[in-house]
């Protein structure tokens, strides 16, 4: 029998489900019928009934995430019954008894089909690298077949990053790696822009929780200061739009946290030197045949009162982006002297850009020119899906590749335009119009100048392809092409012609076979593999066409009843297999390996890995590679969100040892101004003070400016942290980072 305490608490979870579900009915507004309404509450009775029992790891009921997912899609994607009943379904068939026939029964084959996508791409990067990228390839598909699928499985992952604090630490670096490896990006190409900004924002924030926290603390303390400036930089503006009758709403918005941290990053700045941490949005309510003169009326009023930065102009409406996005960006010098930008957009444009895919679809009847940005992309894909590339792992890091490219307008000879990732050469631009161009492709003419196949093209330019019916496909070209369509088209006809190769290969290993008086068996497969180290029987066959592989090695062999022999695998084969056996011992215990501890419990090798060079204090990982044994790297190494996002299998939770005596080698970068006595007041403070050892300087000096590189003796991050203190308070010292490659 329930106690009274217990009754309480179900009466008031059940008072909140109701409350959650009278929310997503409200997220929906007019987009409502009373035959929507009534699906809609038999979608949520029927997930409600299949969860029941059920409860998150923070402890709430189960259908309280459904619940939130349908509320995301409706009220901050914008679509409409359909996927709403589908986001409320999307774990039933997975977690439950439920199938997808009583699904289509109750609510139809379009909705049956919507759940069955997701349940398919649910687990995505579960297992196995060579899995995962397959499952990508299922996430491919199912958003090439109907993209509500790709936006119901956005914005789960939202709501389970949202609700990401009630997990365990490893799981949170593994869910939040998989965030900005996959999702991120996804959401960025179909103009989720809003919800990209969070999803990475809550990834920082569970990644690197120290480096989220400061910026969000100093966002929050210059939030006064910041609105006082918006009032006093719009107040001008305001007040003329008002007297020419335009409706024109003005606000300001800071950038997100981790749109911060990169600039942060990628200039070598402090937080106070980001100048552009806001952006002031312009919103006029204008009809469509009329939004674009108005937008560009607003833009010679701001300009008769700030000076505009000329290189800074964004005409995005115009030539709207590939998501359908649309505004005018300009950055205009403020009061004080600030760089400040402003977007400019229509009422219309505004809800493209916070809910992209499908405002872009609710819009397409009225705006044709750009309505079929999106189409072209998603025909892309199916495209590439279609490719007869068999490398699932190829296929993801082709497909990532022109996720967060920016882009160009390029023009045919005849004035047809094509948007091109930026960067793009004349070789991409040749696959772009057809594969059989790209193929033949040996030069091109830009703007009626002769260039070569890498020539990176600009906007605007007008490119006109050279073929040759004797071109045939270089190695090379992968090593400037950026689309994917391109790099797939070019690694399937390297494909054609290795299969070529390895049929010929094939025909004199089974030659050589029979001259032995064996054949080409399973087993005598597997032994020749292991033997010349190569991991598949069609690239064995393909090294033997090229004569890499010579076949008189067989004669060394024995064939003992129709099979080969070898000798037995050597000490540093024998050593890896024991290294892996010990590794798998230790993710089946779910260990966590403690770098410099003597008493550590799993005795398992480990590096430092060079790309990042941990120091104690740091957040770290271990990865378990092919042949190198277990490397450790920080959080924030360049090469985490590949590993922790798509190897997520071959991670070992780690931390530092508390007791530790080892120095470590570390690079420091100072920046200062170049004055008499200087260095004598850095090495003063580096040796004199903090005690630490220097093994080297190198300065470097140019118009009363000094940049040097410092390697110090480091015990952990608090020491370092220390001696940076120390160093900034030095008169004309400007920065001081850390460099973390080697």
């Amino acid at each position: 029998m329930m106690t009274e305490t217990q009754l309480q608490a179900e009466a008031y979870e059940k008072k909140q489900i109701v409350k959650e579900y009278r929310n997503l009915l409200k997220s929906l507004k007019g987009n409502l019928n009373k035959g929507d309404k009534k699906l809609i509450r038999l979608a949520f009775d029927m997930a409600a009934e299949a969860h029941q029992g059920m409860r998150r790891k923070s402890g709430e009921p189960y259908i309280m995430h459904p619940l939130a997912v349908a509320q995301i899609v409706a009220g901050e994607i914008g679509l409409g019954p359909t996927a709403v009943i589908a986001a409320l379904l999307h774990d039933v068939v997975e977690d439950t008894e439920t199938t997808l026939d009583d699904i289509q029964r109750e609510f139809g084959k379009p909705i049956a089909q919507i759940v069955d996508g997701l349940t398919k791409i649910k687990g995505v990067f579960d297992v196995s690298s060579g899995a995962q990228a397959e499952n990508f390839r299922k996430v491919l598909v199912a958003m090439a077949e109907d993209v509500r699928v790709i936006l119901i499985k956005i914005a789960d992952r939202l709501h389970n990053m949202r609700t990401l604090d009630s997990m365990a630490r490893p799981k949170q670096m593994k869910i939040s790696s998989e965030t900005t490896y996959l999702y991120a990006p996804l959401a960025h190409r179909l103009g989720l822009y809003n919800i990209k900004g969070e999803l990475e924002d809550l990834s920082l924030k569970f990644m690197q929780p120290d480096i989220y926290r400061d910026i969000a603390k100093k966002l929050a303390e210059s939030k006064s200061k910041r609105t006082k400036y918006i009032n006093e930089f719009v107040k001008p503006i305001k007040e003329v739009l008002n007297e020419s009758g335009m409706s024109v709403e003005a606000y300001g918005r800071p950038k997100s946290i981790s749109s911060i941290y990169n600039k942060m990053v990628k200039k070598g700045v402090r937080f106070e030197e980001v100048y552009d941490l806001f952006a002031i949005r312009l919103i006029v309510d204008a009809p469509p045949e009329i939004e674009k003169q108005e937008c560009w009326k607003i833009y010679s009023f701001i300009t008769d009162f700030y000076k505009p930065n000329p290189d800074r102009l964004r005409d995005w409406i115009s030539t709207p982006k590939s998501t359908g996005y649309e505004a005018l960006h300009i950055t205009v010098m403020g009061p004080e002297g600030k760089w400040v930008e402003v977007q400019i957009r229509s009422k219309r444009m505004d809800e493209i850009a916070e809910k992209g895919f499908a405002a872009h679809w609710k819009y397409k009847e009225d705006v044709h020119q750009e309505s079929s940005h999106i189409d072209e992309w998603l025909n892309k894909v199916r495209d590439m899906l279609n490719s007869p590339s068999s490398n699932a792992l190829e296929l993801v890091s082709d497909f990532k590749l022109n996720l967060f490219a920016d882009e160009i307008y390029v023009f045919t000879p005849k004035g047809e335009s094509r948007l091109m990732p930026l960067k793009s050469t004349a070789l991409d631009f040749a696959f772009e119009i057809h594969t059989a161009l790209g193929l033949r492709c040996i030069g091109a003419k830009v703007n009626h100048k002769l260039v070569p196949l890498s020539h990176p093209l600009k906007n605007g330019d007008q490119v006109e392809i050279i073929t040759s019916g004797k071109q045939k496909p270089h190695e090379d070209w992968l090593n400037f092409v950026v689309t994917a369509k391109a790099r797939a088209k070019i690694k399937d006809a390297f494909k054609e012609e290795k299969r070529k190769i390895a049929e010929e290969g094939k025909q004199l290993l089974e030659k050589k076979l029979k001259q032995l008086n064996t054949s080409l068996t399973n087993e005598n497969t597997n032994v020749l593999l292991k033997q010349f180290k190569i991991s598949n029987l069609t690239d064995l066959c393909y090294h033997i066409g090229l004569k890499n592989v010579d076949l008189a090695e067989l004669d060394k062999a024995k064939v003992v009843a129709g099979k080969f022999v070898f000798a037995r695998e050597t000490q540093s084969q024998q050593q890896f297999v024991d290294f892996e056996k010990e590794v798998k011992q230790i993710l089946s215990k779910n260990a966590e390996v403690t770098i410099f501890d003597s008493d550590n419990s799993a005795k398992v090798e480990y590096t430092l890995a060079k790309c990042c060079n941990p120091i104690p204090g740091d957040d770290v990982f271990g990865y378990v590679t092919a042949t190198e044994g277990l490397k450790i790297h920080t959080t924030k190494c360049p090469n985490a969100i590949r590993l922790l996002g798509n190897q997520a299998h071959r991670v070992i939770a780690t931390k530092w040892s508390k007791n530790h005596e080892v120095a470590f080698l570390t690079k420091i970068k100072i920046v200062g101004i170049d004055e008499v006595g200087v260095m004598s007041k850095i090495t003063e403070v580096i040796s004199g003070q903090m005690k630490l050892n220097i093994r080297s300087i190198s300065i470097d000096t140019m118009d009363g400016i000094f940049e040097g590189e410092f390697m110090i003796y480091i015990n952990d991050t608090s020491q370092l942290e220390e001696v940076t203190r120390k160093l900034l308070e030095l008169p004309g010292i400007q920065n001081v980072e850390r460099i973390e490659k080697s």
